[in-house]
């Protein structure tokens, strides 16, 4: 009977492992979101990381190695944001009309996101460059790390916290909206989408198209405000 080690090695030189895995945890996470009744902790992404990071982990895997298998499901979040533009195109006629909203909304969550995040790290302590590195965690991964790149922070710390901002964002946001009594949809879905990027917008599409559009939006128009505004307020403060 072959040695455990010897089959992973083996199958581990095939690309289509990583990819399989991927897919089998994301579904795996699904599964348990489904038949919890929806809980939040029990998001699929947060799932699908967790059961992905502890294989990679228990079988000493590099990220380089895994990244060559599941590179496909990178290359899919380009048209998968793209989607995003379909229900924005049906819910237009409301976005038009809470055009001012939405932009004092933005505006106040990309500045509360950013000075939040570097004053939490400056009272602890963090240092310059780890400053740079958290202040655009609202922001989706790729731009965020150009930002922080700009600035000359760590992108691949920031690309770690902008994971975690997403995932705290779509188990955390729905249930706070729901406490402090945000019911609109519109303006749960900015909420999401400013506070939490692409993950956060997946989830508030699934309370509604109306929540999805808004926070797609919010998501795109967030980055473009914070790749604007963050090296301004840096050069001008810091």
């Amino acid at each position: 009977m072959a040695d455990i080690s010897e089959v992973w090695v083996y199958l581990s030189a095939s690309p289509l492992l990583f990819l399989t895995l991927t897919l089998a945890a994301f579904q795996a996470g699904t599964w348990a979101y489904s038949r919890s009744g929806h809980k939040p902790f029990l998001n699929p992404v947060l799932t699908a990381v967790i059961l992905v990071v502890g294989l990679l982990m228990l079988s000493g895997t590099s990220y380089e190695t895994y990244f060559e298998g599941a590179q496909f499901v990178h290359f899919l979040l380009g048209p998968a944001t793209v989607a995003l533009a379909v229900p924005l195109y049906r819910q237009f006629d409301r976005v038009r009309r809470s055009a001012l909203a939405l932009v004092a909304s933005l505006l106040c969550g990309s500045l509360t996101a950013m000075i939040t995040a570097v004053g939490l790290g400056w009272l602890l302590g963090a240092s310059r460059e780890t400053l740079m590195s958290l202040a655009p965690k609202s922001v989706t991964a790729p731009v965020a790390m150009g930002i922080t790149e700009q600035l000359g922070g760590l992108p691949s710390l920031t690309a770690v916290m902008v994971i975690l901002t997403g995932i705290l964002g779509a188990v955390l946001g729905p249930p706070l909206l729901t406490l402090i009594g945000v019911k609109d949809g519109r303006a749960r879905g900015l909420a999401m989408g400013t506070a939490s990027h692409g993950i956060g917008t997946a989830r508030a599409l699934e309370a509604s198209e109306l929540s999805g559009a808004f926070s797609g939006l919010a998501m795109g128009l967030n980055a473009l405000a914070t790749a604007v505004l963050l090296p301004l307020l840096w050069r001008l403060f810091m």
